[in-house]
């Protein structure tokens, strides 16, 4: 950005990853979109600042649910809503919807078995980040592997053939709906059909 130049000012080129100004990640954007789709007719909330990112069904004390990302973190909240939109009726009455979870130290077969989960639900926040303009890193989150991290291409290889798939078929409902307020929200004018979805799109 040259000097004097406000974020505002700057071009957005469809889908194009924008020049951040102040307050253009807030997380509270993401808050109010999610709210503006969602809190009526499904009753679910977004809110930051847990420790960890958990999802917790309404219960008889709280007539909401709740869809909790790590503190103020924009991705962390991305990556939540994504979980939110391909879970079924089924598993959105389950805290954290009903996953197992190993934590970071997994082996190669709790490794892939967390691949197997989070293929879907990263390839989706990779597009709810292309519609913010928002830059995009898959994670394979498992830093304290036994022999280092693993390979990533594997799971990216994944993560773009499920995102292909829906720029096929076409989003399901809710994640389409959230999609667009998206676009709308960062001014992106981004189209899921001409987005340019392949490896090089990616980055571990």
């Amino acid at each position: 950005m040259s000097p004097g130049q406000s974020a505002a000012s700057i071009p957005v080129l469809p889908c194009a990853v924008r020049v951040p100004g102040r307050d253009t990640f807030e997380p509270g954007r993401l808050e109010r979109s999610f709210s503006d789709c969602f809190s009526r007719r499904w009753r679910t909330r977004l809110v930051g600042g847990a420790d960890e990112p958990w999802y917790q069904p309404a219960d008889d004390q709280r007539g909401f649910h709740l869809l909790c990302y790590r503190s103020d973190y924009f991705a962390s909240a991305l990556h939540e809503t994504a979980h939110w939109c391909i879970a079924g009726e089924r598993r959105r009455q389950l805290p954290d919807f009903g996953y197992w979870y190993a934590p970071d130290g997994r082996n190669p077969e709790q490794q892939l078995a967390f691949e197997a989960v989070e293929a879907k639900p990263q390839a989706l926040e990779w597009l709810f980040s292309l519609a913010c303009g928002y830059r995009f890193r898959i994670s394979v989150d498992n830093l304290g592997a036994p022999g280092g991290v693993p390979d990533t291409e594997p799971f990216r290889r994944q993560v773009v053939s499920a995102a292909l798939l829906w720029q096929g078929r076409g989003l399901p409902a809710r994640a389409n709906l959230f999609f667009e307020a998206l676009v709308r929200e960062f001014g992106t004018g981004c189209q899921l059909r001409d987005l340019d979805l392949n490896l090089s799109g990616l980055s571990a």
